[in-house]
């Protein structure tokens, strides 16, 4: 088996590089190719997570690359593949331009995601998260040609990249603390080891789920096609982040302050991303600032020590937005525009889509039995357990959830207005209808999301916390408060749709600007004084030196060449003295004899005269 979970893995990325490189050529056959993988993926991650395998080859000093499927992995790896097998199944009934690049990227990012989730080393996670940033990038700014959208995808990727340096950080702790990259040894690291490598990894978490503070690279990244949007935000890359915290949740228990961080960063995510979504008029920036907030219960699950109701979160959450995300993309292809006044009667128009879309929003904004009601419940209740303001906070956010459902669903179910033509392609050229094969994956997912409940309660409940450990459970007193407030709010936001406009909500609270304000532009300031410190010190000093160097060089090669005159003198005068020495040399011995009498009169001449 460990050799389908490197099969599994290869072959995706296998496929999606030769889709990239063939490009135009492959065309016709990549829909078909990569469906056709990621059946066989999805095949492969069923096995995998009953069989749960490992495996590892030498990589580096102090660690080696390992994967392994264990208890939480086996529960995230079907999803994670089964949604990507249907988001490809809607890419190719779509129609897309550059079908191989596209599904080649999208084939290298799933992956890179399946590396993330099963690598059990610091190392095997750096190298899945870097490709897996890498691909993002290239997805979200897919259309390169229009300049706005390439620019989105580069603040994304600056955005998460600058959070993933913690990864490093827990890296280089975990090195320096331990001698190894073994995820399951962190949290044996000294204290001040720990404490850092748990401030690194909450760091590029927290940043690859779109929370606070990092949380506007979302609101960019919607300038991608809607189907990136449908995988990368809904079941990979932000899930990613919260994984990760699941994944470490020991570290986080560890330290004193770790868990507390993640809750409560989480509970604030839920509760400012949830405003933000109340605030926006574009479904998708709605469906991208509530990824954010519901992610933010993943997180606060991680930091309650609820890993249990975090992951089964996580599963409906990836469903149930996939799911919205889709809707979204089919209007957009049929009407030109994401508009959420200009898509009133959408859901009338297509009753089978409007449907599956209500399935899903109705499970986003928690109502029972639908599935994040049950999982988000879990969470809450284990954060009533640690903290009573945890939970209010938690639950203010479930509300919100409700709020902007309604407003969404009051929207696309009001009848069609007589002008509604009027306020179609305002963003592309729409087609006016919407293709069967976009109506199966949605009306799947939403069936997913229908019934994702179960992940926390029953006999699927108990096999879910034995596989990752047991959490809290949900009272009858919280569940009819969750749920009473859920259908309050809803049917509020289903009869005057609530819109949030006072401060700076519907802009994302000015995060980026924040971010440009307090990172980007001290960076350059920096990055310009150091330019001219280089110009004006470092290089006036170099060229400096280097002119005395050029005015010593002339007497020093004056010198030089007088050096050179006496030492060929020297050199001449011995040739000339080897040449008058060869002379005697002749091999007659007659002259050998009259050499030798000369030597000795001259050698007795000098003895007289030396006396």
């Amino acid at each position: 088996m460990s050799v389908l979970l490197v099969l599994a893995i290869l072959l995706p990325a296998a496929a999606g590089t030769g889709l990239c490189v063939a490009g135009h050529r492959a065309d016709r056959i990549a829909p078909a190719a990569a469906i056709g993988v990621s059946l066989l993926v999805l095949a492969a991650t069923a096995a995998l997570a009953a069989a749960r395998p490992s495996w590892s080859a030498p990589f580096m000093a102090g660690t080696s690359f390992g994967l392994t499927v264990d208890g939480l992995t086996a529960l995230i790896l079907p999803v994670v593949a089964a949604v990507t097998l249907l988001v490809l199944v809607f890419a190719a009934a779509e129609g897309t331009s550059g079908a191989a690049r596209f599904h080649g990227l999208m084939l290298l990012f799933s992956a890179a995601v399946l590396v993330t989730l099963t690598a059990t080393s610091l190392a095997a996670l750096l190298f899945a998260w870097e490709l897996m940033g890498a691909a993002s990038f290239a997805l979200i700014g897919f259309n390169w040609r229009e300049s706005h959208r390439v620019g989105s995808g580069l603040t994304a990727f600056v955005t998460t990249r600058s959070a993933d340096l913690g990864l490093y950080l827990a890296a280089g702790a975990a090195f320096a603390g331990g001698g190894t990259l073994d995820v399951g040894s962190l949290t044996d690291l000294p204290p001040g080891w720990r404490d850092a490598a748990t401030a690194g990894i909450l760091a590029a978490a927290l940043g690859k789920a779109a929370q606070l503070p990092f949380s506007f690279w979302l609101s960019r990244a919607m300038e991608g096609p809607s189907t990136v949007s449908a995988l990368l935000h809904s079941a990979a890359m932000v899930a990613m982040g919260g994984y990760l915290l699941l994944r470490t949740q020991p570290l986080l228990a560890s330290t004193a302050w770790g868990s507390t961080t993640a809750a409560w960063v989480g509970a604030a995510t839920a509760v400012l991303l949830g405003i933000v979504a109340l605030a926006q008029q574009d479904l998708k920036q709605l469906l991208a600032a509530s990824t954010a907030a519901q992610l933010g219960f993943v997180v606060m699950g991680a930091g309650v020590g609820d890993v249990a109701g975090g992951a089964a979160h996580l599963m409906a959450h990836a469903a149930t937005k996939a799911a919205l995300f889709l809707s979204a993309g089919a209007w957009l292809a049929a009407l030109g525009t994401k508009q959420l006044p200009a898509l009133r009667g959408a859901a009338r128009r297509w009753p089978i889509l409007g449907a599956a879309f209500t399935v899903g929003a109705l499970s986003l904004a928690g109502m029972p039995p639908l599935s994040l009601w049950a999982t988000k419940d879990n969470v809450l209740a284990a954060a009533l357990e640690v903290s009573p303001a945890l939970y209010a906070a938690g639950l203010a956010g479930a509300a919100l959830s409700a709020a902007y459902a309604g407003k969404a669903l009051a929207l696309v179910w009001r009848p069609l207005p007589a002008d509604a033509a009027a306020a179609y392609d305002t963003e592309e050229k729409g087609t006016r209808r919407v293709e069967p094969g976009q109506i199966l994956p949605v009306a799947a997912l939403a069936a997913a999301a229908a019934v994702g409940g179960l992940l926390v309660s029953g006999p699927v409940g108990r096999a879910v916390s034995a596989a990752v450990g047991g959490g809290a459970e949900p009272g009858v007193a919280e569940l009819i408060t969750s749920a009473a407030l859920a259908v309050a709010v809803l049917v509020f936001g289903l009869w005057r749709p609530v819109s949030v406009r006072a401060g700076h909500a519907a802009d994302w609270f000015g995060l980026e600007r924040a971010a440009a304000a307090v990172v980007v532009r001290p960076v350059e300031r920096a990055a310009h004084a150091l330019a001219l410190f280089d110009d004006r010190v470092l290089d006036r000093g170099v060229m400096a030196t280097a002119g005395t160097i050029v005015k010593a060089a002339g007497p020093a090669s004056r010198t030089d060449a007088a050096v050179d005159r006496g030492v060929e003198a020297v050199a001449r005068g011995f040739r000339s003295a080897g040449r008058q020495a060869k002379r005697p040399q002749t091999g007659l011995i007659h002259q050998y004899y009259a050499q030798a009498v000369l030597l000795l009169v001259g050698a007795a001449v000098l003895l007289i005269f030396v006396r």
